[in-house]
């Protein structure tokens, strides 16, 4: 079991940049791919960014590329989502996922646990 708790949301404008923050405890997310995804009202929950245990390899969906950078520091069990350059369209709840064993999938349906999800708002 693994618990994650993301941090770091708010309210920010066209822009603006905010950094999220997920945090694991329990079992050791130091050998996991780690990925983060958003969910808007009413649309479905979609891949953002993930990350390779090593943090060598990292893969962003084609609407945050240049402006997002996904990273993790495994000594301190927690990865990271720098958001740049942010737009209304990037208003969602997101959520840090961890899969339970190796995956290369940017599917929710891979991961297997979920944080509690941070609300980013981003106005016009």
């Amino acid at each position: 079991q693994v618990q994650l708790v993301e941090s770091g949301g708010g309210l920010v404008q066209a822009g603006g940049s905010l950094r999220l923050s997920c945090a694991a405890s329990g079992r050791t997310i130091s050998s996991y791919t780690m990925g983060w995804f958003r969910q808007a009202p009413g649309k479905e929950r979609e891949f953002v960014a993930r990350i390779t245990w090593s943090g060598i390899r990292t893969y962003y969906a084609d609407s945050v590329k240049g402006r997002f950078t996904i990273s993790r520091d495994n000594a301190k069990s927690t990865v990271y989502l720098q958001m740049n350059s942010l737009k209304p369209e990037d208003t969602a709840v997101y959520y840090c996922a961890a899969p339970s064993g190796f995956t290369t999938s940017t599917s929710p349906y891979a991961y297997d646990y979920w944080g509690q999800g941070t609300q980013v708002t981003v106005s016009s």
